[in-house]
């Protein structure tokens, strides 16, 4: 009786001993993508959003996109501009998404592009230019077994540009448009149409 007592305290003694330790409660984590003075882009909670460090520490936050799905965007940049006397910003960034099947590989990449002022917080103007490299198989007859591989690219949207004095080009295969800012209204106008509008 006295070996299993002794044998029992033993066991105790050698048992570790758990001790559970307080959860501590997990932080929002954020990607920084780009930063430029006191702006940084950043993706928080799935969203991508231009962040505001304001003197008081205060945070003031622009949300650029909702719902990033892909892959992180890359080549993200802050780049500050003056139109009519007035600091805007142009941030832009790349994604890219591959759709595969048997038969076709579409490899499609965006260029996103958003235009803002910071004092009201404003998006501006947004832009979309995708191009799509796509890798097709064709069969030459009905039994599928002679086939050719066709490459195309496909274009869609505008790709934009920036002129010295702060106005906004957006150029495709047909057509070339010319946006100015307009800062009483706070917001960018399309110079054929305010042209058509003085001629009438």
């Amino acid at each position: 009786m006295k070996k299993i007592i002794l044998f029992l305290a033993l066991a105790l003694c050698f048992n570790p001993i758990y001790s559970q330790k307080k959860k501590t409660p997990q932080k929002t984590t954020s990607s920084v993508l780009a930063k430029f003075e006191n702006l940084s882009v950043e993706i928080i909670k799935n969203n991508l959003c231009l962040l505001i460090l304001n003197k008081e520490a205060k945070k003031d936050t622009i949300v650029l996109k909702n719902s990033i799905e892909n892959s992180l965007p890359k080549e993200c940049k802050i780049l500050p501009f003056s139109a009519k006397n007035v600091k805007l910003y142009n941030i832009s960034w790349i994604e890219n998404k591959v759709t595969e099947t048997k038969l076709k590989i579409e490899d499609a990449t965006t260029v996103f592009t958003e235009i803002c002022e910071l004092a009201s917080k404003t998006k501006l103007l947004s832009n979309e230019q995708t191009t799509t490299k796509i890798k097709e198989i064709h069969f030459l007859d009905a039994k599928q077994t002679v086939s050719e591989t066709i490459q195309k690219v496909r274009n869609e949207g505008s790709v934009l540009s920036l002129t010295k004095e702060g106005d906004v080009i957006l150029k495709n295969k047909t057509q070339e448009t010319r946006m100015i800012y307009n800062p009483t209204n706070n917001m960018f106008v399309n110079t054929s149409i305010s042209a058509a509008k003085k001629k009438k």
